[in-house]
């Protein structure tokens, strides 16, 4: 067993391990640490500690022009993350060069008898640009290994034994192609779909069992690749297909193509489609985006939108990364205020209702997939409306560079970034243009819809969460809800959204001192419907998806951005290629006065349409 998996299993375990200077620090649940693993430990002390400051290091590095502050730091107070090294914290990476030379990839054979010379070129082509920028391309026999396994069968004294060969858990991606149904293959599924339900029912009692489980049952009978992941967690299945024109048609309405993008990923349970033509390139995920690259521009497409998803698939934040707590809506003036907004953007039509994942998933075994893969969540919904708080401090809100000097250090932190006063307050030391400044991090909360809520219509009662970031991450459910009954599970864009609230507080304040309505839509401005005092930026990300440090990153690192070359903000505009359009005022009546002059004049529309004002521009520049 080597390092990384030697971290890895003891990380799975619960145990924390981090460099201090020369020495090891370990932190433990009561009995993990056998003596086994203890010598383990001990005898690999060198290499552990270099390990760990090898992966640090990717990731203390300092943005040019940015907030001077390493991108360990910036991921550590999004995550709210206050300890040296707590469970399962991962560094964010916003560079796809460094992104690309973490992942693994394998490409599935084609299928006998493959004619589709498109794809075919696509794949050989798509296989040269990935390893060109550094991704590991690893053989379908290396990237599998064969399982021997038993089942029981149902109501008889039969055993059968299958073998099979699925994708190792340490595969990041594995791309394979659309392959054609025979009736033979509906027979088998059918099969295997009463098996398992027999299974369920007999054998384990209805109890849950794990996604690899559940894959090496119904596996067998199906040519899915996500069936034949030893890991679907860890794993994306990306399945290149031939271009979906409809998709991709700009003057398809996007509620359309809402239903076109989910039911092309749930019929070939794949997490990416990747459409192509003679032509043209196309990318879906579960951002639903109809993005479209022109065949001339392949590497961009690979570099900046591939690469990005497969580094950091979507992904719900568990319940368990919260300290959660209970509040009263009735008393929150920003729950009220949300509910307005919800109310108001219904007219926009920026906010379509989203879907059931029982509704759309029909068979149990798959929806049983689905359901650990999403962290438990019944809908998906797409877009998000929160409110932030007026942020709050304790004391002196900015201090002098010789305060700051007299501060004590923060565990977990670099001293030269973040330090902590006698009573606990943090500061930062930040930087706007080519001054410094050294401001107290306040406690931000904000009040946000629930995931899969219809975000036109909510609940007072039991659609609206209250999201805190302090020394951690806290959740408050309202009072009355019980979590474990009611599917109230917070946005897959928390990290954008204690992102952008936490950078307004520190290089906006005016924005943000009274509270601030935040709204994320699946489409674009045009940037002819931007008014003087209001800005936009991100249009040169790397595309990637929600629900990761990385898109928390970007959009904080986006305020800070417009902060130091404006004085006066309005209106921050934060696009998000290949997903939508977060937007911040410090005001919920201009915010929607200018949604609907937006809507009118048709500056502002769901789908890709017009991100490409943007990228003309850059282009230009």
């Amino acid at each position: 067993m080597n390092v990384s998996e030697l971290l890895t299993n003891l990380t799975q375990q619960g145990v924390q391990l981090w460099a201090d200077n020369d020495k090891l620090r370990v932190n433990s649940p009561k009995g993990i640490l056998t003596p086994q693993l203890q010598a383990d430990i001990t005898a690999r002390k060198t290499e552990i500690l270099s390990f760990l400051r090898e992966n640090n290091d990717d990731c203390d590095t300092f943005i040019p022009d940015g907030p001077g502050l390493s991108l360990q730091t910036i991921g550590r107070l999004l995550g709210g993350f206050c300890q040296t090294s707590p469970i399962q914290f991962k560094s964010p990476i916003i560079d796809p060069n460094v992104m690309a030379k973490q992942i693994k990839v394998t490409f599935r054979p084609l299928p006998k008898g493959f004619k589709n010379e498109i794809i075919s070129k696509f794949r050989e082509e798509l296989e040269l640009k990935l390893q060109n920028y550094g991704v590991q391309i690893v053989s379908w026999e290396d990237a599998t290994r064969e399982f021997n396994y038993e089942i029981d069968i149902p109501l008889t004294k039969w055993k059968k034994t299958l073998k099979m060969r699925f994708v190792k858990a340490d595969i990041n991606g594995v791309i394979d192609v659309e392959r054609p149904v025979y009736l033979k293959d509906k027979f088998k599924s059918f099969v295997a779909e009463n098996f398992y339900q027999l299974y369920c029912h007999f054998i384990l009692k209805n109890r849950k069992m794990s996604v690899s489980t559940i894959a090496k049952l119904i596996g067998w009978a199906e040519d899915h690749a996500m069936q034949r992941l030893e890991d679907p967690t860890s794993t994306l299945v990306i399945l290149i297909a031939e271009l979906d024109q409809n998709f991709v048609d700009s003057q398809v309405p996007y509620q359309q193509k809402i239903a076109i993008g989910v039911n092309t990923l749930v019929k070939t349970f794949s997490e990416i489609v990747i459409g192509v033509s003679d032509s043209n390139i196309s990318i879906l995920n579960m951002n639903l985006s109809d993005s479209l690259f022109s065949r001339e521009k392949f590497d961009n497409f690979v570099f900046k939108s591939l690469i990005p998803k497969i580094y950091v698939p979507i992904a719900p934040l568990p319940m368990s990364r919260f300290e959660v707590g209970k509040y009263d809506p009735q008393e929150s003036i920003y729950a009220a205020k949300l509910v307005k907004l919800s109310e108001e953007l219904a007219a926009t039509g920026l906010f379509p209702s989203g879907f059931k994942l029982g509704e759309i998933i029909k068979r149990k075994s798959h929806k049983d997939i689905v359901d650990s893969i999403v962290n438990g969540r019944t809908g998906v919904s797409y877009g998000f409306v929160a409110y932030a708080e007026a942020p709050q401090y304790v004391g002196d809100r900015e201090i002098s560079e010789n305060e700051w000097e007299n501060l004590l250090a923060v565990e977990g932190f670099s001293n030269k970034e973040v330090r902590q006063n006698d009573t606990g307050r943090r500061y930062v030391k930040t930087k706007i243009g080519n001054q410094y400044f050294y401001k107290q991090i306040p406690d931000i909360w904000l009040v946000s819809s629930r995931s899969g809520s219809n975000k036109t219509d909510l609940s007072l009662e039991r659609d609206i969460l209250r999201i805190g970031l302090k020394n951690k991450l806290c959740l408050q459910i309202p009072e009355g809800i019980d979590p474990t009954v009611v599917d109230i599970k917070p946005s897959y864009d928390l990290y954008v959204l204690v992102g952008i609230a936490l950078a307004a507080a520190l290089y906006t304040p005016e924005l943000i001192k009274n509270g601030a309505p935040m709204i994320h839509f699946h489409g674009y401005p045009s940037r002819e419907w931007l008014q003087p005092n209001e800005y936009c930026t991100g249009v040169d990300n790397p595309s990637v998806p929600c629900g990761t440090y990385e898109s928390g990153v970007f959009n904080f690192l986006g305020i800070h951005t417009l902060a130091s070359k404006n004085d006066n903000i309005t209106l921050a505009s934060l696009l998000e290629p290949d997903h939508g359009t977060n937007i911040i005022t410090s005001d919920l009546e201009y915010l929607l006065a200018r949604l609907e002059t937006g809507i009118k004049q048709e500056q502002i529309e769901l789908g890709g349409k017009h991100f490409a004002s943007f990228t003309e521009n850059l282009a230009n520049n």
